[in-house]
């Protein structure tokens, strides 16, 4: 009889009431749902948006060239417009908020390649008196409102550079959105 006792206790003791079974299935039910719930609410970047970003842009050498989160402003554009270069305004389509990437732009969706006739050669005498205080790397101005960085200076001739500064790089940009308006 004691035998019989000892087995019933055994039994009781390692078997799962059904119930328990149940509240399991459904917490776990719960949590998957909960998850694709917050998967599924986050807004998404689509074209047209009114987005707020902050953004690194550095070379592929990891040189960093610009740096916006540090900043209390973030940058504010419209995704998919050409108000800035083609490859950033298009790698935040398809983003969710708080969202972070890191995109490679080739050099046709940045600034694009250098252009050689944007280099050019300027008589001196232009800068009048300022002619004497150029240096090459300085940043000088057209009369149509361009900047251009001086590449060389001789006697009578100065070299400038129209391209923008990053022309013919390939960029890298870490992105996080931070704020999505619906167009």
């Amino acid at each position: 009889m004691a035998d019989e006792n000892t087995h019933k206790e055994t039994k009781k003791s390692t078997s799962i009431k059904p119930v328990y079974i149940i509240a399991g299935i459904i917490a776990v039910v719960i949590i998957i749902g909960a998850a694709y719930a917050l998967t599924q609410s986050s807004p998404t970047v689509v074209a047209g948006d009114n987005v707020s970003v902050y953004y690194k842009g550095s070379f592929t050498n990891g040189t960093v060239f610009n740096n916006n989160f540090n900043t209390s402003q973030p940058l504010t554009f419209i995704a998919g417009s050409n108000a800035l270069i083609p490859g950033f305004s298009n790698a935040v389509i398809g983003m969710k908020l708080n969202q972070t990437k890191t995109v490679t732009l080739p050099v046709n969706e940045a600034y694009g390649p250098v252009n050689p006739a944007a280099i050019v050669s300027v008589p001196r005498s232009i800068f009048g008196n300022q002619s004497n205080s150029l240096k090459v790397g300085g940043l000088v101005s057209s009369s149509t409102g361009s900047t251009g960085v001086i590449e060389a200076i001789n006697a009578t001739n100065v070299t400038v550079n129209l391209n923008p500064p990053l022309a013919g790089k390939v960029l890298v940009f870490e992105i996080k959105v931070v704020k999505i308006q619906s167009a």
